[in-house]
Parts: structure tokens; sequence; C-alpha cells
């Protein structure tokens, strides 16, 4: 799949030669400035074109925005470990834990760990707010959409910012991610080698870098093995309920379909509830292959074929690639991506 941003361009600072300020991003963007400082806070109450726009301008001035002179300076060295999921799917989704266990880890005690919530509007402003303070001498963005690392470069005032999977728009940051690609197709091929034909996949948000990337791996493979994929596609939001009702429509479609790739764990484990509710057996009718090797992979029957991506070590790896933008030294590779493996068990 292939995904079109709007291009950048060149830096263009102001012809006089002046440091860009925020009315120069305004007026090449064609919005007020409140609305140019609405989308650089990261406010939700702007279109998402006024969004690119701004976001643009900001590219092509080269504009930064900075905290006012009264502000005191960063002096907690914290590091803010923001999650851009609501509160709710973070506590629930075992991902996150495992995430911040690598981030835990990896600090050891050295510098205070800052967690922050920014799924809804109230939690982004308010995560924007305490980051445009400077309490935060750097920032992971953990489970972001198409335009949160945008918003949150700006009101991060200055402090290095690494994502945990890769940006979906030409935001230059440093990111770590899993192959998701990889392990997509990796799971497909097994499938196709153990003589599926009608493979389904449950996808993942397309606003998000894993939702798109597991998608293009599913449908690289199936072409790849001849696979027709027209009604096979469900779509989910990594959670289990999206998984069962994504699954139940599928299975409507196309009553034929012998396998089915999740994008997730959760989502596997609300296919296989949704299969059990249609007198579908597994993996004798439909095989199942989730993402992720969470613990329930291992708990559910039968238990879960997955892709294990390397989790608590992409937590880590954010870290040290954190730590490194910190010290002000170059990262050689913009992106690091993790090796993921197929885990072949009883589902498929």
């Amino acid at each position: 799949m292939t995904i079109t941003e709007p291009s950048a361009g060149p830096a263009c600072p102001p012809a006089d030669g002046r440091t860009p300020t925020l009315a120069h991003v305004a007026e090449l963007a064609g919005v007020s400035p409140a609305t140019a400082s609405r989308v650089l806070s990261g406010s939700t109450r702007v279109s998402r074109t006024a969004r690119m726009q701004v976001e643009e301008a900001v590219q092509r001035l080269g504009y930064v925005r900075r905290r006012p002179a009264s502000r005191e300076p960063r002096t907690s060295g914290a590091v803010a470990v923001v999650f851009c999921e609501d509160s709710a799917r973070v506590f629930a989704d075992p991902f996150f834990a495992r995430v911040l266990w690598g981030v835990k880890r990896e600090l050891d005690g050295r510098a205070p760990l800052v967690i922050l919530m920014a799924g809804r509007p109230e939690e982004w402003r308010s995560t924007a707010e305490y980051l445009r303070g400077g309490h935060a001498a750097g920032v992971l963005l953990i489970s972001s959409h198409r335009d949160h690392p945008a918003a949150l470069v700006h009101a991060a005032a200055g402090a290095p910012v690494v994502l945990a999977g890769r940006p979906l728009t030409d935001v230059p940051l440093p990111y770590v991610d899993a192959d998701n690609r990889g392990g997509a197709r990796a799971a497909v091929r097994h499938l196709a080698a153990s003589g599926r034909r009608a493979v389904a996949t449950i996808a993942g948000p397309s606003d998000m870098a894993a939702g798109v990337d597991r998608l293009a791996g599913y449908r690289a493979a199936a072409e790849e093995a001849g696979l027709d994929t027209t009604g096979l596609i469900g779509r989910g939001d990594f959670g289990q309920l999206s998984g069962e009702h994504a699954m139940n429509r599928l299975l409507d479609r196309r009553p034929d379909l012998d396998a089915v790739l999740c994008a997730s764990d959760p989502m596997a484990v609300g296919a296989l509830r949704a299969l059990r509710r249609a007198g579908r057996r597994v993996p004798d009718d439909v095989a199942v292959v989730g993402f992720d090797d969470a613990p329930i992979a291992q708990r559910v029957r039968p238990r879960l074929t997955t892709v294990r991506q390397p989790i608590e070590d992409l937590g880590a790896r954010c870290v040290r690639e954190l730590r490194a933008c910190m010290a002000g030294k170059g990262l050689t590779d913009r992106g690091v991506v993790l090796k993921t493996k197929l885990i072949v068990r009883d589902s498929a």
C-alpha cells in the first residue's frame, strides 16, 4: 500500500532573512495566527486541511517553536513517555506494559520517568502544556497516529523526540520499529504453504504505521502466492472486541475463508471467539495467526500461532536512541527496524 503525503519541499526562510515566526507560518499556510497556534499546540479543534497546511509551512520555513524567556530551563532530566491512546486502552493492552518495562529496564533509575496519556483531546492538551513547560529532557512517543508526531515536536519545545514506530508523515524524527511487513509476509507464506487459499486479514488502523505495514505485508505475500483477497480484508483497532466484530463481517462476506491473519493478538482472540460461535473449528476449518506474541497467545485454546515482535527490546532501544539525541550525538540511521519471528503453535 502506498501512502502519499504532501511534499514539504526545501526550507525557505523569510525573504528578509529574519528568524521565522508564528506569523510567517500562518501567512504561508493561509490561516490565521490563532489557527496556526492551535495546530502547533496539538489542539484537535482544527481541520485536517489546516493542520497539513500549517505543518508544511513549518517545515518549509524551518520554524522552531521556542518557549517564552520567562520559563524555567530544563533541570529535571526527566524522560516523558507519551502514550497516544486512551488510558483505558493503555491499561488493558499488555503491549504498553511491555514497552514500558523495556523503557524502565534501560533507564535503570538514571533519569526520572514521567508517563503521560494523550488519547483523548483533553489528555493531549494537558500533555502538550506539560511539555511546553520544559519539564522533560527527552520524549518517547508510543502508539502514535498519523498527526501526532508533528504536533508533539512543537509541543516538546526543543526537547529531542524518538518514536516507537515509524511516522506516516515526513517528520524528520528518529524511530524504532519492528519489521511489521516482514512479519505479516512470513505469516501469509506459512498459511499458503499449509494449503490455505482463502486467506483473510483483520488489519489495524490505517492511521498507524503498524496497521499500514502489516496490511502491506499481507497484500505482498498474498500476491506472491497467487491468492485472491477479494472480500477478505477487514479492519479493527487492535482491540479484542474489534477483532470479533471484524471476523463476523468477514464470515458474512466470504463464508469460504479458511485462514485469517490478525494484526494483533487481542484481535486474534476476538476472532477465535467469533469462529467458535459460528461453529468453525480452529485450525481444521479456519487457521488463525496473530501478531505480537503477547502472554495471552499461550493461554488461549488452541494456543495461538503468532508473529513475535521484540516489544521489551523496542522500548529499551528507544531509550538508547533518545539518550544519543539528548547527548547531541547524530544517529547513523533515522530508523531502526527490529526483527520479527513467526511462532508456530496450534491455531495454524
